[in-house]
This record gives structure tokens, C-alpha cells and sequence, in this order.
């Protein structure tokens, strides 16, 4: 099993973990980087914990959009864990590309869950593949209309001061 391979399921056992114990990610995450007992966490997996953690709120409100009838706590825990691991090297995973990312998560999930998963994770990856371009751009123009209302407001700030 390749490095990335690795790292991405480290990062679903990390997410299972939090949520099966309704913690932060980054809590379980910086109790495995500081200890002994278990391997060493690579960067990779620290990357993508940190990112899902990032922007957990938007990667659950389209995996609802697309996942067709399924709510977040109908979902197994595992596919859950997939399903957003999948959906951020989708949309913020600059060098991995969208059929990587989309196989990736099929084959996590075909050997961490239900028969049926690899067919689910797979559709509602698919779908928002399709969309995948259209999604980034209005990430970025969101995080760039999120900048310059922070310059505003700092202009508007030293104008009163």
C-alpha cells in the first residue's frame, strides 16, 4: 500500500474515531501525533484531517445535496468518514485528480464497509465530480469575496479611528 494510500486511511480512522466519540478531529488527531503507542501520523494524513476539519460545514451540506435521499446520521460512520475525505481531495486537493480521489474512496470504503457503500460512495463522489469545477470556483469566490470584506472592514476601521 502506497504512502498516500496509507495517510488517507489513517485520516478515516481518525474521522471514524471523532465521530463515533463526538469529538473534534483535530483533538484525536493531536493525541495520535504526540504519542508513542501508536505509528507515526504522516503529513499527508494531518493534512487532510486538518482540511476536512476546515470545512466540515460545507463538505457535509453537499454531501447531503448529492447523497439523494440520505441524511449525514442515516449514513454508516465509516461512509461518512469516506464520503468527506473523498469530497475534500475533490474540491481542495490541488494535485490529486478527480478519479483518483473518486477510486481512492471506493476502495477505503470497499474495505471498511458494507457491501453496498462502494456503490453509494461512489455515486455521490460521481455526481459532485460533475460539478466539480463549477464547485471550486465558487469556493475560491467565496474565500476571495471573504478577503475583501476583511479589507474593508480594516479600511473601514482606520477611516473611524
Amino acid at each position: 500500500m502506497g504512502t498516500r494510500n496509507q495517510a488517507r486511511k489513517r485520516a478515516v480512522e481518525v474521522l471514524y474515531e471523532a465521530d463515533l466519540r463526538e469529538l473534534d478531529p483535530q483533538e484525536i488527531l493531536a493525541e495520535r501525533v504526540g504519542s508513542t503507542e501508536v505509528p507515526a501520523v504522516q503529513e499527508y494524513t494531518i493534512s487532510l484531517v486538518s482540511g476536512i476539519a476546515e470545512h466540515r460545514p460545507r463538505i457535509d451540506e453537499l454531501i447531503v445535496e448529492h447523497a439523494e435521499g440520505w441524511t449525514l446520521s442515516r449514513m454508516p460512520i465509516v461512509d461518512r468518514a469516506v464520503l468527506r475525505l473523498g469530497l475534500f481531495e475533490l474540491l481542495w486537493g490541488e494535485d490529486v485528480p478527480a478519479p483518483v480521489a473518486i477510486n481512492e474512496a471506493v476502495e477505503l470504503v470497499k474495505a471498511l464497509s458494507t457491501d453496498d457503500s462502494p456503490r453509494f460512495v461512489n455515486g455521490v463522489l460521481g455526481r459532485l465530480a460533475g460539478i466539480s469545477d463549477r464547485l471550486r470556483r465558487s469556493l475560491s469566490g467565496a474565500e476571495h469575496s471573504t478577503d475583501e470584506e476583511r479589507e474593508r472592514g480594516l479600511e473601514q476601521g482606520a477611516d473611524q479611528g
